[in-house]
């Protein structure tokens, strides 16, 4: 997750250029707005998989299947991303509510999370036998996971006014892609 979070893209160009024109709290705000978002795709991927696993009984090795191609597919076309230039614009004032709610639109605009977390969640989770505790659990990791990096982003925006170049973002988008193929594979291998 955290390298996935690292991945330069529109929430990491929001989050950057929020903090670097409005300041280090706006960009955290963002941040948050950016977590809430995951969280709540989060919630829905666990209770729509869990409902999946209890109804498919017996056929929910068809889940792993249908996950571990997404993911490998994902992993595919993130390992033959290149870098794209990005341009930020300069925000000259903004309330602090908007930088949350810029983060929460984002993320809830952008189905491919949840669909992530469709694919990924089977891999490491038997999923019907997924608790309140264990959802916590995942949620604290994606806070931690996700709002920290977004965090860092913010921070160094803050402090430099930089946004990321240099091929960083090719290197960042082939480590992510090759994770999400073995985790893809590891998914359809053990499905069985």
């Amino acid at each position: 997750m955290v390298v996935l979070a690292a991945i330069p893209s529109v929430s990491v160009l929001t989050v950057s250029t929020r903090a670097a024109s409005l300041g280090f709290l706006h960009g955290v705000l963002t941040a948050a707005g950016i977590v809430v978002g995951d969280l709540l795709f989060i919630a829905i991927a666990l209770w729509g998989l869990s409902f999946l696993s209890s109804a498919l009984g017996s056929l929910v090795f068809l889940i792993k299947y249908l996950g571990g191609a997404y993911l490998i597919w994902l992993g595919l076309w993130l390992f033959r991303a290149r870098e794209q230039p990005v341009e930020a614009q300069s925000i000259s004032h903004s309330s602090r509510v908007s930088s949350f709610l810029t983060g929460l639109l984002i993320t809830l605009a952008d189905q491919k999370a949840t669909l992530f977390y469709l694919g990924f969640f089977p891999a490491f989770l038997d999923m019907s036998q997924v608790s309140y505790v264990d959802a916590g659990v995942i949620m604290l990791v994606a806070i931690a996971a996700v709002g920290g990096v977004k965090v860092i982003y913010a921070l160094l925006a803050d402090r430099t006014r930089f946004l990321l170049g240099g091929g960083l973002s090719t290197r960042l988008n082939a480590i992510a892609g090759g994770v999400m193929v073995a985790v893809g594979l590891l998914l359809i291998l053990t499905a069985a």
